[in-house]
């Protein structure tokens, strides 16, 4: 605590003895013990208040930057919506009138003036296909000339 060495306490209880004298010297020890407990005391009261209020001022802090967060991310919650703004869209398109095509939409039929049934097979139009001329056979070529044999030369 005082940085105090064995040889400076035992100068310091000599002095004590001879000063006190040894009949009230454990009188005195006792009362120098309650008064280093008392001021062990107040120095932890007063560490734990400073401490605490240092604690209370960085919570002050923190509230105020927290305030500050929920300031901006308020602001950006009022612009920035996207269910509201699904909303309005979809409102928008079920209140406005369908657009007019240009062109009307071809008839549901397959063919021209046919009335066809897609769930029945033998219900087909009857279309016009193109005729497409057939090309001709290409000739056939003549067969090679088969290989003779050899002629035999006269035996002599």
């Amino acid at each position: 605590m005082f940085d105090m060495s064995w040889g400076e306490v035992l100068v310091i209880g000599g002095v004590a003895l001879i000063v006190i004298g040894p009949k009230d010297l454990p009188k005195a020890l006792r009362t120098v013990g309650q008064m280093t407990a008392k001021v062990r005391r107040m120095a932890g009261e007063f560490q734990s208040q400073f401490n605490e209020a240092m604690r209370e001022a960085e919570l002050e802090d923190i509230k105020k930057q927290v305030a500050g967060l929920n300031e901006s991310v308020g602001y950006l919650n009022t612009t920035f919506d996207p269910v509201r703004t699904a909303r309005d869209e979809l409102k928008t398109a079920i209140e406005s009138e369908p657009p007019k095509p240009s062109v009307l939409p071809p008839d549901p039929l397959i063919g021209p003036g046919a009335h066809s049934n897609p769930a029945d097979p033998t219900d087909l139009p009857s279309v016009a296909l193109p005729v497409v001329p057939v090309p001709p056979p290409e000739p056939s070529l003549p067969a090679p000339p088969a290989e003779r044999p050899p002629a035999k030369s006269p035996a002599p």
